[in-house]
């Protein structure tokens, strides 16, 4: 036998259970949207002013009848149906039957806490490959991650307006006809501000009916078109189109979180999948914005004055904003509806090269440090790390002064550059300190 005494045993360490993410989950940031405007937040606290363009929250205030209608149900407390209260599917289905000329049956309206939720859980019930044309918005993508689909990216260009073509996914398609996926259509789009025209629309639409693929329309933008024209795909392709929709962006009121999907009826298996999903998860919507709501989708005379005005107010200082890019040498396109400018430097990148910038995130993390501007790059939305483009999200100013400004011009006048300095002189001061910055 050994001398050597034997160690006294370790004593054991009163340790949690160890760190065992989902693989899908480790290494995954906060959204981009969200990073940014918490990074904006803290430099404020230190002291700084900092010019906040990176979250897309609209501007406006919520119509006033829909606060209304909120106020008189604050009372509502029961567990809704899990598809939806009935009395707002059939406002939506009256909608829809305004919007598109036919009208849905409301046992094929899903209402959730948000269209972003009802995005994943769609991914979750349908399996299949998601398809999505970039640049696209930040969240598309990691929802399909953390579900484990599989993502192909469809890059598009400037030349085309940011949109992918019919011949994209035509090519797409053939590769493997029989494969079964979803197609994100986002228009007016998040980032850039672009949409769709009618004849693209239809080219699009009858590749999807020949490869059977399901369209999911993201139309939360759509009666933020800028001159109130917005197309959409559905009456095209009726039977493969998934529309959504919500109050977050036109009505002002994204802290509620209200979306809905619409189905075609034989999609009806991939509502009713969703549903179950939704039963164990979220339950049902909360109570009082759902009774809310239906004044939202209502034909409303003061909800479509406050439509147009902000259309108003949004295309001219769209307008303003890029040609004021413009004018620094950037690339940018004319926004036809949302609040998003997506600017491409490439044109100045020996002059950002001579600065050591090569990327649209050391573009946006020097701009935030040394201007205080806060905007994205397009790697954000899908686009290559050396890219030079970023999304300018023009919704730092108070909606509501600018609202009544825009009630006490003559009809139909467009704001000039003195009212866009008075109503929205932060958004109009920050481009300008992003102009002056590139130009140093």
């Amino acid at each position: 036998m050994s001398d050597i005494p034997e160690s006294p045993p370790r004593r054991p360490r009163h340790r949690g259970p160890g760190v065992q993410l989902n693989l899908n989950v480790r290494g995954m940031l906060p959204s981009a949207t969200v990073a940014i405007n918490e990074r904006s937040d803290e430099l404020r606290s230190q002291g700084r002013k900092i010019f906040k363009l990176g979250l897309g929250q609209s501007p406006f205030p919520v119509p006033e009848p829909v606060v209304e209608e909120l106020r008189l149900h604050a009372h509502e407390k029961d567990y809704l149906p899990v598809k939806g209260l009935p009395a707002l599917r059939q406002a939506v289905a009256a909608h829809h039957e305004r919007e598109f000329g036919f009208r849905p049956d409301p046992g094929d309206i899903l209402v959730g806490p948000g269209s972003k939720e009802l995005m994943f859980i769609l991914q979750l019930v349908y399996y299949g490959d998601l398809i999505i044309p970039t640049p696209a918005w930040v969240s598309y993508a990691p929802q399909a991650r953390i579900i484990g689909r599989h993502v192909r990216f469809l890059p598009t260009t400037a030349e085309s307006g940011w949109q992918f073509t019919a011949s994209q996914l035509d090519a797409l398609c053939r590769e493997d006809p029989g494969r079964p996926r979803i197609v994100i259509l986002n228009y007016p789009a998040n980032p850039t501000g672009h949409t769709y025209d009618t004849g693209r629309l239809e080219r699009l639409a009858k590749v999807a009916r020949r490869y059977k693929v399901i369209l999911l329309s993201d139309e939360i933008y759509g009666r933020l078109h800028h001159d109130g024209g917005h197309q959409s795909i559905v009456p095209m392709y009726p039977e493969g189109t998934i529309y959504s929709n919500g109050l977050s962006k036109w009505c002002g009121a994204g802290g509620w979180r209200l979306g809905m999907f619409v189905f075609p009826p034989g999609l009806r298996w991939l509502l009713d999948g969703m549903s179950a999903v939704a039963s164990e998860t979220y339950t049902s919507t909360s109570a009082p914005i759902q009774h809310a709501a239906i004044r939202a989708f209502q034909d409303d005379p003061e909800l479509e004055l406050y439509l147009k005005t902000s259309r108003i107010v949004l295309k001219a200082l769209g307008l303003h904003l890029a040609e004021r890019l413009r004018s620094t040498g950037a690339s940018v396109l004319s926004p036809l509806g949302a609040f998003y400018l997506f600017p491409d430097f490439t044109p100045l990148q020996d002059r950002l090269r001579a600065r050591g910038i090569t990327t649209g995130q050391a573009l946006c993390k020097r701009l935030l440090e040394e201007a205080g501007v806060a905007i994205l790059p397009g790697s954000a939305f899908g686009r290559p790390e050396a890219e030079l483009t970023a999304r300018i999200s023009y919704v730092n100013f108070d909606g509501a002064s600018a609202l009544a400004g825009v009630a006490a011009l003559p009809d139909g006048e467009l704001p000039d550059e003195p009212f866009l300095r008075r109503y929205c002189g932060e958004a109009l001061e920050a481009v300008d300190l992003i102009c002056a910055w590139v130009a140093s």
